[in-house]
């Protein structure tokens, strides 16, 4: 859904501009033949007959000649209408010029000059084409913004579009992991299933409802990592130990929803199976308010890579972070003696 506050993008062009357009055109040809000839009554009179005749011809041009014969491939019946359209122009303009400003039909030419000679249609055709030419160019180059910008926009409506279901994925996946933890407490009757129940609605309210802008605090986005560490915590008890780690001040950071919880999940992926320990350790680093740099290492159990996967958290997050941050981040997952290593930088924004 494109969002209502989002600027519309129009092919039309104010009114206004065409005014200012023709009326700027107007006032500078006004002055050059009013200096040119020390005559500016003649200059006003020429100029009003051949902007009445200017404007119709142009428009005709760009908005029927155009999109009617050009953008439809029919080059013939284009020459012969814009032929037909400057005979009809000259014929008009010069019996105007006639009649209501000088029988000099053409007082800035060497010589004596007539109208319907050689010379003056081709002069006369020449300074229409001109006219045509360049409010033609200025039409083109409004169009080619406008497309440009559409495509900006439709490109960008496709990344929020694909980011919205990235993000609405890991949803879904969080909550299919929690609840087979609760199956298996409720299986097992343990005493744990209503605080499990509890916590997992905590989560369930900081999902649906807290995670609607595009990025939302980084401490708001630890508290929830902390909730789904206790929710760990209620169905392995002991076995499981974490630690979170913060330098620098990060109350300011801004962050996209649910980035880091996939990694999170991860380490209990690969560490918690077989009823063995998972010791986690979680840094959040402030990098001279230029990066954020997080990092997560867990005990790596490495019969958990001889089982087939299904989990979409790491891959989403990678997309996510290609969408969101183009080249400027940086993710690293390795094993290091049987532990699991993330580092993940992103630029502070």
């Amino acid at each position: 859904m494109i969002n209502p506050t989002q600027k519309k993008i129009t092919p039309h062009i104010p009114s206004k501009y065409h005014f200012f357009l023709w009326f700027g055109y107007f006032v500078i040809n006004f002055v050059r033949w009013g200096s040119y000839f020390n005559d500016y009554l003649y200059s006003l009179k020429s100029n009003l007959v051949e902007f009445t005749i200017h404007i119709p011809l142009t428009y005709f041009h760009i908005y029927y000649l155009i999109p009617k014969l050009i953008a439809k491939r029919k080059f013939a019946a284009y020459l012969i209408a814009a032929l037909g359209s400057l005979m009809v122009v000259y014929i008009a303009r010069t019996e105007l010029n006639l009649l209501l400003v000088t029988s000099n039909i053409w007082p800035e030419a060497i010589g004596a000059q007539k109208a319907y000679s050689f010379n003056h249609i081709v002069a006369v055709t020449i300074g229409e084409v001109y006219v045509v030419a360049l409010v033609t160019a200025i039409k083109l180059t409004s169009e080619w913004i406008y497309e440009r910008k559409k495509n900006e926009s439709l490109k960008e409506l496709q990344l929020q579009t694909e980011l919205k279901y990235l993000k609405s994925q890991i949803q879904p996946h969080f909550f299919f992991n929690t609840l087979n933890n609760l199956y298996y407490l409720t299986i097992e009757k343990s005493e744990k299933a209503p605080d499990v129940v509890l916590k997992l609605s905590e989560i369930m309210q900081y999902i649906l409802y807290d995670v609607k802008e595009p990025k939302i605090g980084l401490l708001n986005e630890i508290n929830y990592i902390q909730s789904y560490l206790e929710l760990e915590r209620l169905r392995h008890g002991d076995k499981i130990t974490s630690e979170i780690q913060i330098e620098g001040n990060i109350d300011d950071i801004n962050i996209p929803p649910l980035l880091l919880l996939p990694f999170i999940e991860n380490c209990f992926k690969h560490g918690g199976k077989n009823n063995t320990m998972v010791a986690l350790d979680i840094k959040f680093e402030n990098a001279k308010n230029e990066q954020l740099i997080f990092s997560a290492t867990n005990n790596f159990n490495v019969n958990t890579t001889k089982e087939k996967k299904f989990g979409i958290g790491i891959e989403n997050v990678k997309r996510r972070l290609e969408l969101l941050y183009h080249n400027n981040y940086s993710l690293e997952t390795k094993i290091i003696d049987n532990t699991f290593n993330v580092l993940l930088k992103i630029p502070i924004v």
